[in-house]
C-alpha cells in the first residue's frame, strides 16, 4: 500500500507481542473503528495466547514475526522492553517501505527504531491501562519521514485507547511515561490507602471501596463539568478551621507533594535509563 492512499479503513495490521495494550488497541479497532478481524494479525511465542485472542476477536494468528511485518501495512510494536532488542534484529529489513510502525514499548526511542529495523517511518508512543476500556490517554511522536497520512492513521489507531495528543518534542514521551504512564498506580495507591483508612475508621471494606470510588470519579466528572484551577475548586471544599483545613495541614506537613512530585520525577530517571538502554543502578541514584 502506497502511504499516499493510506487508509485505517482497508490497512492490514500486525501486532507484534499480543500483550494486554495491543488487545486493548484491537478491540478498540474492531469495536469502535469498524475494522474487520481478518485485517489484525497477532504474532507472539504463545500459541496458547494466540488462539485466545483468536477465540474472543477472531483475528489472525502468526508465530514468525518477520512473516507477520512482511504482510503488513501497520506494525504495532508492543513487546515487552527487555525482549526489544532482539525483536527488532528478527524483523530488520522485513517492514515494506510503505509501511507505518507505531510503538507502544516503553523507553523505546526512535533513533532506537529506526537503527535496529532499518525502516523510518515510525511513530512512538505512551498510552496508560485505562485505554483497555477506551479511556486512556496517549501521547506520542513520530519521525520526520512519517507522511502526513501515515500520521493520520497512527492518530487513527491510538484513539482506539482513547484521547491522544501529539507532540513535536521526543523527550516527552518519558515525562508522559512518568506522569500519565505510571499516572494510574497513583491514584490507585492513594485509593488503596483511603479505604484503608475508611477501614481503620470502622466502614466495612465494601461500603469504604464504593464510598472512595464515587468520590474520586465524582471529583473528576465535578472538574470536567465546570473546570477550574485545581486549587480554587479544593479551596470550595475547605472552610476554615474545617474538617478538610485539618487533613489538608496534615498532608502538607507529611510532605505530601513533595512525595508525589519525587515520586513522578524517580519514574522519569527510570524511563529515561530504559531509554538509553541502562539497567537500574548503573546511574547514581541516592
Amino acid at each position: 500500500m502506497n502511504h499516499k492512499g493510506m487508509h485505517l479503513d482497508s490497512a492490514r495490521i500486525a501486532f507484534l507481542g499480543p500483550g494486554v495494550m495491543a488487545e486493548a488497541i484491537a478491540s478498540g479497532l474492531l469495536g469502535r473503528a469498524g475494522l474487520r478481524p481478518d485485517q489484525l494479525t497477532m504474532s507472539g511465542p504463545r500459541p496458547d495466547r494466540l488462539q485466545e485472542l483468536r477465540a474472543r476477536h477472531g483475528v489472525r494468528m502468526a508465530s514468525d514475526n518477520r512473516g507477520a511485518v512482511a504482510e503488513a501495512d501497520v506494525v504495532v510494536l508492543s513487546v515487552k522492553p527487555q525482549t526489544l532488542a532482539s525483536v527488532l534484529e528478527e524483523i530488520r529489513g522485513a517492514i515494506s517501505a510503505d509501511a507505518l510502525a507505531i510503538s507502544i514499548v516503553a523507553g523505546a526511542r526512535l533513533a532506537q527504531l529506526r537503527e535496529g529495523t532499518g525502516h523510518a517511518a515510525w511513530a512512538r508512543s505512551m498510552p496508560n491501562t485505562p485505554g483497555q476500556i477506551g479511556a486512556g490517554i496517549t501521547v506520542w511522536t513520530a519521525t520526520p519521514e512519517t507522511a502526513p497520512e501515515q500520521r493520520d492513521v497512527a492518530r487513527a489507531i491510538l484513539e482506539a485507547l482513547g484521547q491522544e495528543v501529539y507532540v513535536e518534542d521526543e523527550d516527552y514521551l518519558d515525562m508522559a511515561t512518568a506522569l500519565s504512564g505510571t499516572g494510574p498506580a497513583y491514584v490507585y495507591l492513594f485509593m488503596e490507602a483511603m479505604v484503608d483508612a475508611g477501614v481503620h475508621l470502622g466502614f466495612p471494606r465494601r461500603l469504604a471501596e464504593q464510598l472512595v470510588v464515587q468520590t474520586v470519579k465524582g471529583s473528576v466528572a465535578f472538574y470536567e463539568h465546570s473546570p477550574s484551577h485545581l486549587a480554587r475548586l479544593r479551596n470550595q471544599v475547605t472552610s476554615p478551621g474545617g474538617t478538610s483545613a485539618a487533613a489538608l495541614y496534615y498532608l502538607e506537613k507529611a510532605g505530601f507533594r513533595t512525595a508525589v512530585s519525587r515520586a513522578i520525577w524517580a519514574a522519569y530517571e527510570r524511563s529515561s535509563q530504559l531509554g538509553s538502554g541502562r539497567k537500574r543502578g548503573q546511574v547514581g541514584e541516592s
